[in-house]
C-alpha cells in the first residue's frame, strides 16, 4: 500500500488512463483556438475590407489654400503688353536715290525739320533744272503775247481813232456841200457823193470800232493759253524741287528717332521706308488678353497698366476683331502722366476692369477651374489637416478670385494649387 492509500496495481492502471485524457483535453483547447483564431482573422479580415484606404500626405507649404469670402467682388482680365506710340511716322522715299549720309542715329531727339540722312540722285536735278528753263521759256512767252497785244490794241485804237476822224471830215464836208448846193454853187451830183463818203466813213468807223471790241474781248482767251503752260510749268518745277528737297529726309515730327533701317551706298526705290519717328509724349498700352477672357471687353472700361515703375491708369479705346496667335490685341489709351522711365515698347502688364459685383460669394481662382463650369476641390476640415473632395459649381471669374454659385460656404477652406495627381483619392492630409 502507498500514501495515497492505493495498490501499486490500481496506481498503474490509472498512470495508463491519464495520458489519453490529457490528449484530449489539449486537442480541444486546440481546436477552440482555432476556431478563435478563424473567427479573429476573419472579424480583422472583415474589419480591414471595411476601412478605407489611407489618405495620401501633402506637404502644407507645396499647396496654394484660401478662405472662402462673402462680400464685393471686381471682375476683370489681364494681358501682357507693350507701350507704343500714338504718334508714329514712316518717313518714305519720294523719289528714287542712293544713301549719301546718314546724319542721326536711333534714339536721337528730332524737330520737324531735322535732317535725318541724305539722298543723292543727279537725274533729278537735271530733270529740274530742264524744268526750270521750260518755266522761264513759257514765262518769257507769256510777257512777248502780253506785248503784242496791246501793241494791236494801242494800233487798233489809232485806226478807230483815224476812221473817226475821216468820218468827221466828211460829215463836215457833206454839210458844207449841201448848203453850197442849195445857193447853187455846187452841183446835186458832188452834193451826193460828199454825202456818200461821209456815210462810208461812218462804216469804216463802226467797222473799226468792232474790230477793237473783238480783239478787247479775245485779249483773255490767248493770254489764259499762254498763263496755263506757265502755271503748268511752274507746277512741274515746284513738284520737282520738292522730290530734289526730299532727297534731305526730314523728320517731319517732333520726337524721337526709333529707327533707321537703311546703310550709307544702299539704293532706295520710292516709297520705301527711310526712317520712324515716333512721339515719346502719347504713348499707349498694346495689350494681348486671352481670347477665352477678352469677350467682355467693351470700348470705354477702365483700365490700369503697370509698368513695374508705377501704375497708369487708362480706358479702352480699341479692340482688334480678329484672333492673333489666341489672343486679342486692346489698345489702352493712358490718362495722367507718365511714369519715369516709361517709353516706347516698354513690357507693361495690364488689367481691365470688367465690372464690380456687390455682395458675392468667392474665393481664389483656383488653378485648373475656369467660370461658369463644375469642378472639384478639397476642403480643409476643422481639425485643419484633413481635405476631403467636394463638388464645387462655380460663376463669373476675375483675375484672381472666382465666384462660387454652390458647394461651398463663406468660412471655408480650399485647396486651390492643382491637385490632379490625387485625383485617384477623395481626401488628403496637410501636414
Amino acid at each position: 500500500m502507498n500514501r495515497t492509500g492505493r495498490s501499486p496495481v490500481e496506481n498503474t492502471e490509472m498512470d495508463i488512463q491519464r495520458p489519453a485524457s490529457v490528449a484530449r483535453a489539449r486537442r480541444n483547447r486546440r481546436i477552440l483556438w482555432g476556431v478563435v483564431g478563424v473567427v479573429g482573422i476573419s472579424s480583422v479580415t472583415v474589419a480591414l475590407a471595411r476601412l478605407k484606404p489611407a489618405a495620401p500626405t501633402v506637404d502644407r507649404a507645396t499647396v496654394w489654400t484660401d478662405t472662402v469670402k462673402r462680400g464685393p467682388m471686381v471682375r476683370n482680365v489681364r494681358g501682357l503688353g507693350t507701350l507704343v506710340p500714338e504718334e508714329i511716322r514712316w518717313i518714305p522715299a519720294e523719289t528714287a536715290g542712293r544713301v549719301e549720309r546718314i546724319l542721326l542715329r536711333p534714339g536721337a531727339i528730332v524737330k520737324p525739320d531735322t535732317i535725318v540722312l541724305e539722298l543723292s540722285n543727279p537725274s533729278e536735278a537735271q530733270a529740274l533744272a530742264e524744268l526750270e528753263g521750260q518755266k522761264r521759256a513759257a514765262e518769257a512767252e507769256l510777257t512777248t503775247l502780253r506785248a503784242r497785244i496791246e501793241n494791236e490794241l494801242v494800233s487798233q485804237q489809232a485806226t478807230v481813232v483815224a476812221a473817226d476822224s475821216e468820218f468827221r471830215q466828211a460829215t463836215l464836208q457833206a454839210t458844207a456841200d449841201v448848203a453850197l448846193a442849195k445857193e447853187g454853187l455846187k452841183s446835186n451830183l458832188e452834193t451826193q457823193l460828199s454825202t456818200m463818203r461821209a456815210e462810208a466813213r461812218r462804216s469804216r468807223v463802226d467797222s473799226e470800232q468792232k474790230r477793237l471790241a473783238q480783239m478787247t474781248g479775245s485779249v483773255d482767251a490767248q493770254l489764259a493759253v499762254q498763263q496755263a503752260a506757265v502755271e503748268r510749268t511752274r507746277t512741274q518745277v515746284i513738284l520737282k524741287r520738292s522730290q530734289v528737297d526730299a532727297l534731305k529726309v526730314r523728320a517731319g515730327i517732333a520726337g524721337v528717332l526709333q529707327v533707321v533701317p537703311v546703310e550709307v551706298g544702299q539704293q532706295m526705290a520710292p516709297g520705301a521706308n527711310l526712317a520712324r519717328v515716333a512721339n515719346p509724349s502719347r504713348l499707349k498700352a498694346e495689350l494681348k488678353i486671352p481670347e477665352t477672357q477678352a469677350k467682355d471687353v467693351q470700348i470705354g472700361l477702365v483700365a490700369s497698366i503697370d509698368t513695374r515703375n508705377g501704375l497708369i491708369a487708362g480706358r479702352v479705346v480699341r479692340i482688334d476683331p480678329a484672333v492673333a496667335g489666341g489672343t486679342v490685341t486692346v489698345d489702352v489709351s493712358l490718362e495722367g502722366e507718365l511714369p519715369r522711365g516709361a517709353r516706347p515698347d516698354l513690357s507693361v502688364d495690364g488689367t481691365i476692369e470688367l465690372e464690380r459685383l456687390a455682395n458675392v460669394l468667392f474665393t481664389g481662382r483656383p488653378a485648373l477651374g475656369q467660370e461658369n463650369s463644375t469642378i472639384t476641390l478639397f476642403r480643409i476640415g476643422p481639425d485643419g489637416i484633413t481635405a476631403e473632395r467636394v463638388k464645387v459649381t462655380l460663376g463669373r471669374a476675375a483675375v484672381n478670385t472666382v465666384e462660387i454659385r454652390s458647394g461651398l460656404k463663406e468660412g471655408d477652406q480650399v485647396v486651390l494649387s492643382d491637385t490632379s495627381a490625387w485625383d485617384g483619392s477623395d481626401r488628403i492630409r496637410l501636414k
